[in-house]
């Protein structure tokens, strides 16, 4: 399968992007915003897109910034695996959508995103990781996370990467609209 995003073929798999991680995580207001773009262009692109919430009983649910962008019926997997795919039904959900590719963006890099990252590649999935859309409270922990995700033949990516490779071509339909969402 070739590495670049491929729009028929792709997931957009949001982790774990809760509200009690607001004051721990410390980019988050920029990752939250970088997050809501991807969304933005996946909705415009017509990839789906996927959440998780890591125990919404004590982490809370997926912070406003992003739910106030999502459709009402979207389906978000509450889980206490830190892995998705241990969510009841999502794997299901992905083999549903006959998706190939995966990205992953959210948060915790080294826990969360990473065990999904890895579970997937075991189901044979591509992922992609938007390196500048993960984080974690420590600094340390995300890179290690990243590095051993790259070691393990995740796809690095980012945003703008991701985006431009769904759409192959400034002939796109979408291209001035997306072009909008990340000036």
């Amino acid at each position: 399968m070739p590495k670049l995003l491929q729009r028929e073929k792709a997931v957009l798999i949001v982790i774990d992007m809760q509200e009690a991680f607001r004051k721990i995580i410390q980019d988050f207001s920029d990752l939250t915003a970088r997050i809501t773009t991807m969304i933005k262009a996946c909705q415009i692109l017509q990839v789906p897109i996927i959440l998780t919430e890591q125990y919404p009983k004590g982490l809370k649910h997926t912070v406003e910034e992003i739910l106030s962008v999502l459709q009402t019926d979207q389906k978000i997997y509450e889980k206490n695996t830190f892995s998705s795919c241990g969510a009841k039904g999502f794997v299901e959900h992905l083999e549903n959508l006959k998706v190939r590719q995966t990205i992953l963006c959210g948060i915790e890099t080294h826990i969360c995103v990473s065990q999904t990252a890895h579970e997937l590649l075991e189901k044979g999935f591509q992922v992609h990781l938007l390196a500048d859309c993960v984080s974690s409270r420590y600094e340390i922990n995300k890179q290690i996370g990243i590095e051993k995700m790259k070691q393990s033949g995740v796809i690095m990516s980012s945003l703008e990467m991701a985006i431009f490779e769904l759409m192959k071509s400034s002939a796109h339909p979408c291209f001035k609209e997306i072009q909008n969402l990340v000036k």
